[in-house]
Parts: structure tokens; C-alpha cells; sequence
């Protein structure tokens, strides 16, 4: 009863919006994923977007609801940022290197 009042709880919390993609773990492990169309007492409903059809879920049967990740995580955009500071920092400091003294029609000269 406690998984159904939490299931409950969240779906309030994240409401009815189109544009609030969720996730919901069933306890038969079945995911779904979509937008709240819908919460009633009971149950909720809801609607995948890309094929806009609508399943209604009670509760007692959900085991998570979360909001859907919306892209790439914090920890691989540090990633990128580093991979892209490396290469900047490269290119202003092994270039020179390398073009300096008369080695212009060498590689990146």
C-alpha cells in the first residue's frame, strides 16, 4: 500500500503535461514510458507520444514513476568539455611545436 500511495504521490507531483516525458517501472518489470495523460484516484494513464496510444495503470501495480532523462547526463557532458579542452589546448600548444623553424610543410602547418 505504501509503493501505491509513493506511485500516487509522484504522478500528482508530476502532473499532466505533454512535455513532461516519465518513465514507469510496472512490478511485473514491464516499463513504460510517455506522458501523464490523466491521474485519477486510482489509477493514472499514460499516452506514448510518438504513437499516441493511452494505457491506463493503477497505483498497486506501479513500482517507480520518474522523469524521463532528457538527453546526456551532467557526468558525459564533463567528458565532452574535457575531450574539447584537451584538443583546444593541443592545437595552441603542440602546433607552434611543430610549425616553428621553418617546418611549415609539415603536417597542420
Amino acid at each position: 500500500m505504501a509503493t501505491a500511495q509513493k506511485a500516487r504521490t509522484s504522478a500528482t507531483r508530476l502532473g499532466v503535461n505533454p512535455d513532461r516525458r516519465v518513465e514507469v517501472k510496472l512490478r511485473d518489470k514491464t516499463k513504460l514510458k510517455g506522458y501523464i495523460s490523466a491521474v485519477g484516484q486510482d489509477s493514472f494513464t499514460i499516452t506514448d507520444a510518438r504513437s499516441g496510444a493511452s494505457q491506463t495503470v493503477a497505483f498497486a501495480d506501479v513500482s517507480e514513476i520518474k522523469k524521463a532523462s532528457s538527453g546526456w547526463s551532467t557526468k558525459t557532458w564533463a567528458i565532452l568539455g574535457g575531450v574539447a579542452a584537451g584538443a583546444i589546448v593541443t592545437l595552441i600548444v603542440v602546433k607552434p611545436a611543430l610549425c616553428d623553424g621553418g617546418a611549415q610543410t609539415r603536417g597542420l602547418c
